[in-house]
């Protein structure tokens, strides 16, 4: 039995859309600029990844839309790109067939400014119904699952930035305990003046006012990370399924997670990389891959000299000195939270349909001392077998080996 991603969705300041994303993640095209929805001229990050020119009525209905949160609606838009790109409906099949399990990081937050807004302007009685579900954490899957009649098992990963390959890790255990298909991924929206506070209270953003000395990862100017919107939904099926109603070949297959903690601190992650790289070595002896079988990595590039340091200790453990190549086009979007992880496995799975290594996003200098092969251009390579991490605020680390369907290595 194997999950095969069949769908991707994307919806991320790069582009609506996996072929507009790749393009521009292809290029190097920057996709942070000043925040537009409201006036962030009093915080001292100034700066985020938007996705532009996103009109919810072309994706939602009305009577949703006003229900919902921003975040909800980029996840309904991603889930109907990626159903179409597998050509997969939920509502041709058995409802308890399709299942629906997102990762979340920050909830609705757009939504939870006007509430608040409502209630210092105009009382308690002023907060709709409808906060008490657009802003949850499980809004998102819930809603997902309505919207496609999805009754299989459902659920959300809250595990900050990790979130994303956590959702991912869960989705397989769901198809090996029968369901044939789920939708994966997750999306963020944590653009707005009391999200901002909240993200800047954790000391990791960067108050650069030009965008490209913004997020920078693994650069020797790292100096934190920018905040941004958007995300990705996946489709993955149950091979046997997928052959029950001819489908296509897909983008390759799940083929093995791993996710550890730290125990150190509820802010930072631990500076040794120790935990981090357990969970990189657990995902590849799930995988049954050696570290020399892995031709990329899409790192985690938290953007922050002490962190990036720590991931570049994890992986120097793992493959040696410069003993794979490593991505991070995250760069050019900034830290989409639980949408960031998804968006590199589908940054992933582009990369190895195409073979072409996507470079670090906005990194200009990279710093020797990390010791890693940085793809600072496109490098055209066979990729078979792809690594994606990723790790959260408090601890977490999570990692997923990626397999091309019918991997020419021998």
């Amino acid at each position: 039995m194997a999950a095969v991603i069949t769908g991707l969705g994307v919806v991320a300041p790069t582009g609506i859309g996996a072929a507009e994303h790749w393009r521009a993640t292809l290029a190097g095209e920057l996709a942070v600029r000043p925040i537009e929805t409201f006036d962030a001229g009093r915080y001292a990050t100034t700066l985020a990844g938007q996705v532009p020119g996103f009109d919810v009525t072309e994706h939602v209905p009305d009577r949703l839309a006003v229900q919902t949160d921003r975040w909800t609606w980029l996840a309904i838009a991603a889930t109907g790109m990626a159903l179409d790109d597998a050509g997969y409906d939920p509502a041709a099949y058995d409802p308890y067939a399709t299942s629906v399990i997102l990762g979340s990081g920050s909830g609705g937050n757009e939504f939870g400014q006007r509430e608040i807004q409502a209630l210092w302007s105009r009382g308690r009685k002023a907060v709709t119904a409808y906060q008490s579900i657009a802003w949850f954490y499980a809004a998102s899957t819930g809603q997902v699952a309505i919207h496609q009649g999805a009754k299989g098992p459902c659920g959300v990963l809250v595990s900050d930035a990790a979130s994303g390959i956590d959702s991912m890790g869960w989705a397989d255990r769901a198809i090996r305990r029968g369901t044939g298909a789920v939708l994966a991924g997750g999306t963020e929206a944590p653009i707005a003046p009391y999200a901002l506070t909240a993200q800047m209270a954790g000391g990791h953003l960067s108050t650069a006012t030009d965008p490209k000395a913004g997020y920078k990862p693994f650069d020797r100017a790292a100096n934190g990370h920018l905040p941004g919107e958007g995300g990705a939904v996946l489709v993955i099926e149950d091979d046997t399924s997928l052959r029950a109603r001819s489908g296509p070949a897909g983008y390759g297959v799940l083929a093995g997670y791993a996710a550890t903690q730290d125990a150190h601190h509820y802010r930072e992650s631990a500076s040794d990389g120790r935990q981090y790289a357990r969970a990189i070595q657990l995902a590849l002896h799930k995988a049954e891959v050696r570290p020399d079988q892995v031709d990329l990595v899409l790192a985690d590039g938290a953007g922050r000299p002490e962190a990036d340091a720590a991931e570049a200790m994890a992986l120097r453990s793992v493959f040696g000195p410069h003993g794979v190549p490593v991505t991070a086009p995250q760069g050019l979007v900034g830290r989409l939270l639980s949408g960031g992880s998804a968006l590199n496995v589908a940054t992933a799975l582009l990369a190895m349909r195409a073979g072409v290594i996507p470079p670090v996003g906005n990194l200009d200098d990279p710093d020797p001392e990390y010791g890693l092969d940085l793809v600072c251009r496109p490098r055209e390579r066979r990729l078979d077998t792809v690594l994606v991490t990723a790790r959260g605020q408090g601890g977490f680390n999570s990692a997923l080996v990626l397999r091309a369907r019918t991997p020419q290595r021998p």
